[in-house]
């Protein structure tokens, strides 16, 4: 392949292998504070990084995928597209808090924080809309 023409989407992926890589560590890093404080979440954070180890490391994404804690809600996620009720009222409460902070400690512009109340009702919106429990058998 000559230089300058556009490769295969796994070339591409390997270009930015560590990239990719860093950002799962990153974010598993983040899931993980998340399982702790109850203001960050953790299974946004752990899909990001299941996103970025398919793309960087296969041994990582098997072991997130399979890991004893967060495997079971990331597999519910894939095969099912659920959000468990505990973290549909962890979600929306921290988001809820969040604007309440930006309004009355921070006290940010009204546009600012419309935009935000906008940004957080459409995230609000689609984790409310997803199914709680996988269907039954």
């Amino acid at each position: 392949m000559q230089q300058g023409q556009p490769g295969t989407a796994q070339a591409e992926t390997s270009r930015f292998r560590y990239a990719f890589m860093a950002l799962g560590f990153v974010c598993v890093g983040l899931g993980m504070l998340g399982a702790f404080l109850p203001v960050l979440p953790t299974t946004p954070f752990l899909l990001v990084a299941l996103w970025a180890f398919s793309r960087s490391s296969r041994r990582f994404h098997h072991w997130l995928y399979s890991h004893p804690r967060f495997g079971p809600r990331l597999r519910e996620w894939h095969e099912h597209g659920t959000i468990p009720v505990k973290v549909k009222v962890s979600a929306v409460s921290a988001m809820a808090i969040s604007l309440g902070f930006m309004a009355f400690v921070v006290r940010v512009k009204w546009p600012v924080l419309a935009a935000a109340g906008v940004f957080m009702l459409v995230g609000a919106t689609y984790v409310l809309s997803r199914p709680s429990r996988p269907p039954g058998p």
